[in-house]
């Protein structure tokens, strides 16, 4: 009877291994798919960037490809993607986030499996819990643009590299290699700046000392999607003057990078190889949690500084898949936490990882509160779009100031029903355009001048700006001279104001 022990306690241990080779990722997607639920339509209010992805998607394929050769070009594939799902399950708040949703999921389950190859299982449960938590991704988990299917790219390439730098010689590779190339690609496409990926994961090549022909395979994989990329990158730069409203970079524009390198390099600390409490890990140079996510998080945020030195393009939307190296180094500090509680209290180290979190829902509480809120974005075309259908009157004329907040008619064209819009010329699918294209300032006066009632909107008051373009002064100096206001409502950054003519 006795000789049996050694084997039920065998089977036992399998059984346990069996079971958190599981829930390493298990919990962290359903965690993260748990946070983007909640809250999903933000009381049914759309701001101006998932604006745009509705009414692009909105557009037959033919009209899309038109406005990519105008516009947009560099989220082409993102709004055909888009396009699909509106045209299979209908335009909701729902069907214009839930990608979002599932691709930032999809990433958690990514940093679980990453950390817990590299660092055992409380790293990888923890980094991939941890991933949804942070503040940046809350806003871009609810989001109706490509930034976070980018990040499940990267996500999903860097757990292709760390298999592949774990895989042992003679072993089949290729297909993993063509795996990594077409994801990297794929990402790309959705938004070339996820390019620097790459050298950050080049960094990590020299880190750990790969072997030559391991370099050889990356450069060619990696190569040939920059190749693949490479003519949008040179078309989408004819259109950028879609980021010129991105300030120069600015010291105060750097706190926010600073503070998430200051804790990834707290991270990379946790996680040497030299601590006493990891007789497993002599080698400073093996591949590690450090050796992974530090690259991860810092070379994108470097690169785009970088760029921006050259021409203002530092938002850190673009580089939102960095947070899967903050993440990473997220997991290696708790799981540190972990094996240093387990010398002092054994049992209750399996509860540090859970305390955490739920010390951080509590503390974050205030946040995702208003991550959720219409307030977290500057405006809610939807909201204002209410207000016009309570305003107009049948016959009235509507003015947008600037010309792309006209943006609410196209995605509630119903509430604007029966309203002349008197400085439009060519419609943004007619043009191929974002906002259409208006007529000249004389002709918009001219048009005006004939109306007896008009509505303006515009941005409200704490978000306006001083009109810049020629035909928006024109507008307003025709408003002020010939009309008088009679009601006014301001909702969710948004304006309707109605003017009527002077006697």
């Amino acid at each position: 009877m006795p000789s049996d022990i050694p084997a039920i306690s065998s089977a036992s241990a399998l059984s346990v291994s069996r079971r958190r080779r599981v829930l390493v990722w298990l919990v962290p997607l359903l965690w993260t798919l748990g946070l983007g639920l909640w809250g999903l339509s933000r009381q049914e209010s759309v701001w101006r960037d998932e604006a745009a992805t509705w009414q692009v998607a909105g557009r037959s394929t033919d009209e899309i490809w038109a406005m990519l050769a105008n516009v947009d070009a560099v989220h082409g594939l993102y709004y055909l993607l888009m396009h699909g799902l509106f045209e299979v399950f209908g335009a909701s708040t729902t069907t214009l986030r839930l990608p979002s949703v599932l691709a930032v999921s999809a990433a958690a389950a990514c940093v679980g499996l990453i950390g817990s190859r590299l660092a055992g299982f409380w790293a990888g449960g923890g980094g991939g819990t941890a991933l949804g938590l942070l503040p940046s991704v809350q806003f871009y988990l609810q989001e109706g643009r490509p930034y976070a299917l980018v990040a499940a790219g990267a996500a999903l390439s860097t757990l292709l590299l760390v298999s592949l730098l774990e895989s042992g010689p003679g072993r089949r590779t290729w297909p993993r290699w063509a795996a990594y190339g077409i994801t990297v690609l794929v990402c790309a496409l959705l938004n070339w700046l996820s390019l620097l990926a790459l050298p950050a994961h080049a960094a990590t090549l020299g880190w750990v000392r790969a072997g030559r022909s391991v370099w050889l395979r990356w450069a060619a994989y990696g190569s040939a999607a920059v190749a693949g990329a490479l003519p949008l990158i040179l078309f989408s730069r004819g259109q950028s003057d879609q980021v010129s409203w991105i300030p120069p970079l600015t010291w105060p524009m750097l706190i926010g990078p600073g503070i998430l390198l200051a804790v990834g390099g707290l991270g990379a600390w946790a996680d040497r190889p030299d601590r006493p409490d990891r007789p497993d890990r002599p080698d400073r140079r093996a591949l590690s949690v450090a050796a992974v996510g530090l690259p991860l998080l810092a070379v994108p945020q470097l690169g785009l500084i970088g760029l921006s030195l050259v021409q203002p393009l530092f938002q850190d939307r673009y580089v939102l898949f960095s947070m899967v190296g903050l993440a990473l180094l997220i997991g290696a500090a708790l799981a540190a936490a972990v094996r240093l509680c387990a010398r002092r209290f054994p049992r209750a180290s399996a509860l540090v990882v859970p305390g955490v979190v739920g010390a951080s829902v509590l503390a974050l509480l205030p946040v995702e509160l208003g991550k959720r809120a219409p307030a977290s974005r500057v405006d809610d075309v939807l909201a204002v779009a209410g207000e016009v259908a309570g305003l107009k009157r049948d016959g009235d004329a509507v003015l947008f100031v600037p010309a792309a907040r006209r943006d609410t008619a196209l995605v509630s064209p119903s509430a604007f029903g029966g309203l002349a819009d008197v400085a439009l010329a060519a419609s943004p699918v007619a043009s191929a355009t974002l906002k259409g294209e208006e007529a000249e300032p004389a002709r918009i006066r001219e048009s005006l001048l004939g109306q007896q009632r008009v509505l303006l909107v515009t941005d409200a008051a704490k978000v306006a700006k001083a009109p810049s373009a020629e035909r928006d002064k024109a507008k307003e100096a025709v408003l002020r001279e010939h009309f008088r206001m009679v009601a006014d409502r301001q909702v969710r950054g948004r304006r309707v104001t109605v003017y009527e003519r002077r006697a």
